[in-house]
């Protein structure tokens, strides 16, 4: 069975319109995922392709991989797990029986892999791994006869072309690449051909210039005993100046005599700064050591703090209680009081008018006010409900203004962003003919108007910059990393001196009247680079950014140097190896931070991301990044013309609703008018009303009743303010002990304050101290190797001073040289230069060898790369016809299984496919109904042939989205068993059918 290439499941985060989908596990044979249209069926295909390296054209789901990122997320997530186990595995000594593949998706479009072992250890993170595993895999995402889309089946199935057939069966069995490779090889042998013929032609030209060449080196016998006789006479020249060598021995003895005696002064010097060393160390301890101290008597008194505090916030809540229980036991002793003093009045009003008015007039009166009182009520309700109405408007109303603002704001920063993407595209478009206006508009200008300054003597020394114009990557990848360490040093000028500093100033002044120039360095002029070798970072892995660039100027590397300590800056390319160096134990030697390959920066105790995620300056590919930026700017246009968009919808929904609150408000000022019209009307009819006829008594003993809830109610009162007001002394005690505590804890607090900038100031002055004292030793050890090597040099002259006895005078011996040279000058004018014959000889010779060499091998690959052809060819031919049979043999098959007869005819000459079928005798309704649907018995041929493929294409798995709904066309029940019995067949190959849900 199958082994490698099996799916085991994927997982889908933000993609498409998914928060989260997945993860869907599969087994090795035949898998259906049934849903309906909108559930992810057609997702987790498109994810699969994505997920696997496919272009996003392929899916025929969008142009661009931005678009599969789920609206307002910034990222979508792929996982796949592929199965990796038997003899066929890739490295499973590295990934084990499961390799997954993560893949993220930003909402620029620009997409990420991770490949993980099956423990979820990530092992590689570059594309050309992947496509490594698919290779050996055999998984091909493009391909249709793998992964069959519903656009692809749809143009499939209604295609008439044979010439479609064909591609498709050539594309399916990966005769297609076959194709392309010898074509791409044939071009290469018709390129190599030419370049022989071009070699022959020079080869008989180099052959007679090496001829010429020979002559002329053979004629330079003759000189070289005059140029030996010549050496001989300048080393008895140099014997008789030794009385002048002699002459300058003394003077180097006493300067060395001189160093040694200033020796004392910068031992002096380095001492001092050692004690100021020691001494600021000290007092950093010591001041650390209080800060620790007044730390931890906070931490430890904050849990007692907070102790009190919650105790405090429990009894404020059972204070509030109690006070809550007290109103309510006074408001009900006011409602019974209220209760009484009404029962009471009314009693005395029945008792006045028991009399004095007609039944009938009560009952009129009676039904009147009941009626008035019921339209209140609905008005009433009424009002409530276009009051409730309204606070929603008016709720939605300040959502939407809020939202508009916040929308306002935010297209204003996409314009902003814009603005500036432009400018930069702009910059870089310019820069593809003068690099130096990556680093502003202004650039060329201002270095045109600098080199005209220093001609007309207004610099003394001529300017230097921009510093990042100035420099070069060794290691591409490294741009970005160089550009977060360096930072406004890009663009920066180095000045010799004050005054060449002011007249820079007033050369930029006139590009930059607004807006910030770029910074101006004043650092002396040295033509030499600083020894650095004490303090620098010498790493085995990883270089430091002085290491990791180019640089020409002695002036640039100093001024970096002395700005930004590039010596000792490590550059690490990966994120957690970068945490290991510097993080997990003592960081490098001299080593004081590091960068990533992505900008960020590292310490010791900690780590900051970067800002950017492009270098700007440094990158080498100009292309990519105007690429890269216009596409983001195209990104930021789009999401303006969104906003935009948004922001007219908002204020059409502000309209709206606006005109619906005017609306209920001009409603509700109709309804209150009415409420107070019949309020009116009821309170004349009470006024006019006469009492009921009640029974007195049965009023007095409702009143006694009401009485002696009174006595009950002023009690319960009593007591509950009794209660409220211990609680709330009980409250204010342990409100009184956390206030109390806490001003103990600020006041330990402030203390650290002062603490903290002596702390600081301590350890700018040791940072002070050390760099003094590291400067006096390098200037002592300077010193020290100025008198070594004055040393060295006083001995090698004491050393040529040792005699050698000259019988001839300097006279002679210079005149018998001046003869030679004449002559033998004479003789080189004649011939030329001896060197320079002898190089043309030898650069003649090698260069023939060479390229007689090159005509021989390429002669020999000329010929063994036909007869390779040939035989390719050949094989090529045979396995299309093998294939060809065998496809034959498979369609006829599944015809036959259901009683058809068909034909399948290959034209590999025209490159197409012809394919016909019949129902047998019996099934000629069978026929009539085919031909009844749109296209029905082409349908049934193409899938026939379509499973005919399935049966000879080598594939891991095979994925069909939703193909049982063209199979309806012509039979769903006929197709699918079909489509079951390839897939039984195939064991050990993996079928997933994305289905509806009436499947």
């Amino acid at each position: 069975s199958g082994e490698v290439g099996i799916i085991e499941s994927i997982s889908l985060k933000n993609f498409m319109c998914h928060s989260l989908l997945g993860p869907f596990k599969f087994g090795s044979n035949v898998n259906f995922v049934v849903g309906n249209n909108g559930s992810g069926k057609s997702a987790v295909l498109t994810a699969l392709i994505v997920g696997l390296g496919g272009k996003a054209l392929a899916t025929n789901r969008g142009s661009s991989l931005k678009g599969f990122v789920k609206e307002g997320q910034s990222s979508a997530d792929v996982s796949i797990t592929l199965r990796n186990r038997g003899p066929d595995a890739f490295k499973p000594d590295v990934y084990g029986e499961a390799i997954i593949v993560d893949q993220r998706i930003s909402s620029d479009g620009v997409r990420s892999y991770k490949l993980k072992s099956k423990l979820g250890h990530v092992v590689s993170i570059k594309k050309e791994e992947l496509i490594s595993i698919l290779d050996h895999f055999n998984i091909q995402v493009d391909n249709p006869v793998s992964i069959l889309t519903q656009e692809m089946s749809k143009h499939f199935l209604q295609s008439k072309g044979e010439g479609d057939k064909y591609k498709f069966f050539m594309k399916a069995t990966q005769l297609e690449q076959m194709k392309e490779d010898y074509t791409y090889i044939m071009e290469t042998k018709t390129v190599t051909l030419q370049k022989v013929e071009k070699h022959d032609e020079s080869l008989e030209d180099l052959k007679r210039q090496c001829s010429e060449k020979e002559d002329r080196y053979n004629s330079l016998a003759s000189l070289d005993e005059m140029q030996s006789k010549l050496e001989e006479l300048k080393h008895q020249m140099a014997w008789a100046v030794v009385s002048e060598i002699e002459k300058q021995v003394q003077p180097s003895r006493d300067r060395i005599k001189a160093e040694e005696n200033s020796t004392v002064k910068f031992d002096q010097k380095v001492e001092e700064w050692k004690g100021k060393v020691v001494d600021a160390e000290k007092r950093y301890k010591e001041i650390y050591d209080q800060l620790e101290g007044i730390t931890e008597k906070v931490q430890t008194r904050q849990p007692q703090c907070t102790a009190l505090k919650e105790d405090a916030q429990a009894k404020n809540k059972a204070s509030k209680e109690a006070e809550a229980s007290y109103h309510r036991c006074r408001t009900n002793l006011k409602l019974l009081e209220k209760d009484n003093e009404q029962l009471t009045k009314r009693i005395e009003e029945l008792r006045h008018s028991i009399n004095q008015s007609s039944e009938a007039d009560r009952v009129v009166r009676f039904e009147r006010i009941k009626s008035l009182q019921e339209g209140l009520k609905e008005l009433k309700d009424q009002d409530a409900t276009v009051s409730q109405q309204m606070d929603q408007f008016q709720q939605a109303i300040g959502k939407y203004k809020e939202e508009l603002y916040k929308l306002r704001r935010e297209e204003q920063d996409v314009r902003n962003t814009t603005e500036s993407r432009k400018r930069q595209l702009s910059s870089l478009k310019a820069s593809r003919t003068d690099r130096v206006k990556r680093f502003g508009e202004h650039m060329p200008a201002i270095l045109s108007d600098i080199n005209e300054a220093y001609r007309q003597g207004r610099f003394v020394k001529k300017p230097v910059g921009p510093l990042g114009y100035c420099i070069r990557l060794k290691d591409p990848e490294l741009a970005l990393a160089v550009e977060s360490c360096l930072k406004g040093n890009m663009q920066a000028f180095c000045c010799d001196n004050y005054k060449d500093e002011k007249t820079l100033q007033s050369v930029m002044s006139r590009y930059y009247k607004h807006g910030k120039r770029p910074q101006i360095i004043v650092s002396e002029f040295t033509h030499e680079l600083y020894n650095i070798r004490d303090r620098a970072v010498n790493h085995p892995e990883f270089p430091s950014v002085l290491q990791a660039l180019e640089i020409d100027d002695p002036v640039v590397a100093n001024c970096l140097i002395d700005m930004r300590g590039i010596e000792t800056i490590l550059l690490i390319k990966d994120n957690s190896v970068a945490r290991r160096v510097m993080q997990c134990g003592n960081p490098p030697r001299n080593c004081r931070e590091a960068f990533t390959r992505d900008g960020d920066q590292v310490y010791s105790n900690r780590y900051y991301s970067a800002d950017y995620r492009r270098a700007q300056y440094l990158s080498g590919d100009v292309e990519a990044e105007i690429s890269h930026l216009e596409d983001e700017i195209e990104n930021r246009l789009a999401q303006v013309k969104m906003v935009q968009d948004q922001l007219h919808a908002l204020e059409d929904d502000i309209k709206q609703n606006e005109a619906l609150l005017r609306r209920k408000h001009d409603n509700r000022k109709q309804t209150k008018d009415k409420m107070r019209r019949i309020e009116l009307e009821i309170v004349d009819l009470q006024n006019i009303e006469e009492p009921q006829s009640v029974d007195i008594s049965t009023l007095e003993e409702e009143s006694q009743d009401i009485c002696i809830k009174i006595d009950a109610a002023k009690q319960d009162a009593e007591n509950a303010r009794k209660k409220m007001d211990e609680h709330r002394k009980v409250f204010e005690e342990a409100e009184h002990k956390y206030k109390e505590f806490k001003e103990q804890i600020n006041i330990i607090s402030e203390e650290a304050d002062p603490l903290k900038e002596e702390l600081s100031k301590a350890d700018c002055e040791f940072e002070k101290s050390k760099h003094h004292k590291q400067h006096y030793e390098e200037k002592r050890k300077l010193h020290l190797d100025s008198i070594k090597r004055l040393k060295a040099e006083l001995e090698a002259k004491e050393n040529e001073l040792q005699r050698l006895e000259v019988r001839r005078s300097v006279k002679s011996l210079n005149t018998e040289m001046n003869r030679l040279r004449d002559k033998i000058n004479t003789e080189q004018d004649q011939q030329g230069d001896r060197a320079e014959i002898v190089r043309q000889y030898h650069e003649a010779v090698q260069q023939y060898k060479e390229i007689a060499l090159q005509v021989k091998n390429l002669k020999k690959f000329v010929v063994l790369l036909g007869k390779i052809m040939h035989d390719r060819h050949k094989a090529y031919v045979k396995l299309r016809t093998y294939l060809s049979v065998r496809c034959k043999y498979y369609f006829d098959s599944l015809l036959l299984q259901r009683g058809y007869s068909g034909k399948m005819t290959f034209d590999h000459k025209n490159e197409t496919l012809a394919i016909a079928v019949q129902p047998g005798e019996g099934d000629k309704a069978a026929l009539n109904d085919m031909r009844s649907l749109s296209g029905g018995e082409r349908s049934f041929s193409t899938i026939c042939f379509i499973l005919s493929l399935w049966a000879i294409a080598e594939a891991p798995f095979r994925c069909l989205d939703e193909f049982d709904v063209y199979m309806d066309m012509v039979n769903r029940r006929i197709s699918m068993d079909m489509m079951l019995k390839v897939a039984d067949s195939q064991r050990y190959r993996q079928f997933i059918f994305l289905t509806p849900q009436s499947m």
